[in-house]
């Protein structure tokens, strides 16, 4: 199973972003835990100073923009 958090502010990228992961892990048959921060202390702890942020167990693996399908694939 993977750990997986979007970091953003609530923005149309971010949403995006989370049904993205949604989508492609749902689509692979892979198991994740999902979370959205929010928080912008929370976020900037991780390092992102550009959202939406990705962290895959506890690893930033991508910062600005929505990823691309292809990207999300390689994480899951």
């Amino acid at each position: 199973m993977k750990n997986i958090k979007v970091l953003g502010t609530g923005c149309a990228n971010c949403r995006n972003t989370v049904a993205l992961v949604e989508t492609v892990a749902r689509e692979k048959g892979v198991e994740i835990v999902l979370e959205k921060v929010e928080d912008l202390p929370s976020i900037m702890g991780y390092g992102v100073m550009s959202t939406p942020g990705v962290v895959v167990d506890g690893k930033v693996v991508h910062a600005g923009g929505v990823p691309s399908r292809s990207k999300v694939d390689s994480w899951l």
